[in-house]
Formats: structure tokens, sequence, C-alpha cells
């Protein structure tokens, strides 16, 4: 986790940061990804599965940090838009840029299922007021909006930048993902935003389907979606140009923010949506295409 050094940091030293009962034999998806990041809190088990990644998609860590680039133009993008609280649903371990760090005003609230992200986070957020960290499973909007770390923190009255990064794909279709989606857009104040970024096969096909086999002894699986079945996530949103498109290729800024190689900026879909107002603006009318 570079950038920090903070009590998290130094807890890495030995297996006190790990919750009881987690079984650390078994590799875990947010720890793995922290370890592409080239973050500290991760195991033997879970390194050994980032170097599986790795073989599969050499590009993994590129996209790691392409997924935070993307992170931080939306945030920064909602910052702009006048939005100041923020509900990030399975957020994971936290890295450097996260989303309090980014907007570095509003309140914000991580939710994540896997106890070990949870308890970083709390590690993190010891000092910082304006931001928690609930251990809930975002499938479940009744009981995550219902937790009083999360309702006395956010004004559901207001508008609020809902983030859904790289934490979709882990919902298989059974579980409704656009249900799911639709029921936290239900409470949300006109005005809110839906930001998604969401793993795809549709490009690099077998490089990804070997990505999905990898982590075949994780409790989370991944459900690759296409264009068509990210973009029916912001049913009721008014998209954002460039509409859903390689997550890469929203907006980028500078060459940190893309890949030369154009298949690196389409292995996940990314979108921004807006629940719309009496008078939307003419930015939130989506044309863009994956290129």
């Amino acid at each position: 986790m570079s950038g920090f050094t903070t009590g998290a940091e130094q807890a890495v030293t030995d297996l006190g940061w790990v919750p009881d009962g987690i079984d650390t034999n078994v590799p875990n998806v947010a720890r793995t990804y922290d370890y592409l990041l080239g973050g500290a809190h991760n195991l033997a088990v879970d390194r050994e599965l980032g170097d599986r990644v790795l073989d599969a998609l050499p590009g993994a860590r590129r996209m790691a940090r392409i997924n935070r680039s993307f992170l931080r133009r939306a945030v920064t993008h909602l910052v702009a838009s006048g939005v100041d609280q923020f509900l990030d649903l399975g957020s994971g371990i936290p890295t450097a840029g996260n989303v309090h760090e980014v907007a570095t005003r509003a309140r914000v609230a991580y939710v994540d299922s896997e106890p070990v992200a949870v308890a970083h986070a709390r590690l993190l957020l010891a000092d910082v007021d304006r931001a928690t960290a609930v251990q809930a499973d975002l499938r479940d909007p009744d009981d995550v909006l219902s937790r009083p770390e999360v309702a006395d923190l956010l004004d559901f009255d207001r508008p609020i930048g809902l983030l859904l990064l790289l934490a979709l794909h882990f919902v298989p279709d059974s579980d409704d993902p656009w249900g799911v989606v639709a029921r936290y857009r239900d409470r949300l104040a006109p005005g809110s935003h839906l930001v998604v970024t969401h793993a795809t096969a549709d490009r690099r096909t077998r490089a990804m389907r070997d990505v999905a086999d990898s982590t075949a002894r994780t409790r989370e699986r991944l459900h690759y979606r296409t264009r068509a079945e990210v973009t029916r996530l912001f049913a009721g949103f008014d998209l954002l140009e460039p509409g859903v498109t390689g997550f890469a290729l929203w907006r980028p800024e500078g060459a940190g923010d893309i890949s030369a190689d154009a298949d690196d900026n389409a292995v996940a879909y990314a979108g921004v949506g807006v629940k719309p107002t009496a008078h939307p603006t003419p930015d939130h009318r989506a044309r863009g295409t994956l290129t």
C-alpha cells in the first residue's frame, strides 16, 4: 500500500491484521487486487493467484491502475457536479486514491462483504470522521441502507454518488444485478450518480476466461457481461458522454489513464449516469461507443 505510513501498514509485519476466522490458505479476490495494485495487505496464496492472473493477462497490473484512474476521474467529475457524499459498494481493501482522498470534503460510506477489506478500511479511517466502513452484502440494499453507519452519515434526500467499481461481476445473474441496482436507484434523490466498472470477455475472450478459471478456488466467481448487459445497469439513469465504453476510454486525461494496447482499455466497461431531474443538461445525453 505505497503512499500510506499508517498503523494499517505496520500491521502487515504479522498476521494480526487478518480477522479471526479467515482461512489464510484460501486466496481472496480483494487481497489479490491489492497485490496487483502493489499493496501490502495480501497473503502468499493471494500472490500466487495474482501471478496466475498475470500469466493469463500480463497487463493485469496496468489494468488495475487504469481502474483506479477511472475512479479518480469519475469522482472528480461528480464533485464538480455538486455531489458531496458517496456510497462505495464492494469497495475492497483500502489503497492509495480512495474516494475520501479524491473528494476531500465529501462524506463517504465504504461497504464490502469481505471482513479483511472492512478491517483495513476501519484502520485507515480511524481518524477520518467523514467516512465509515461497513461489512454488508451489496446484494441486500435494504440491509445496506438501513445500517446506522450509512443512514446517519449520508442524506438520501440529497444527491449521492453510488459507486460500483469491479463489483457487479461477482454477482451472478441468479441474484439479478440489474434489480439490485434498481433498488438502490429508487432510494436515491434526483441528481444522484451511478458509477460502474464491470469486467467483460467481449475482448480478449480466451485470456479473460483463463482469468476466471484461475479464480475458481475463491468464493467470488467472475461473471462477465456484454456491453449491452452493462448498459442495462443504467436503466433509469441518463448516461453521460461517452456512454458505456472501455474503462480507459471514459474521458481520459493523460497517458496514465489509458494503455497503448487497445485491448487493455476494454477488458472492463465503464459508465457514469445521473438520476434525472426535471431539466437534464446536455451533458446527460451519451452518444459514444466502444472503440
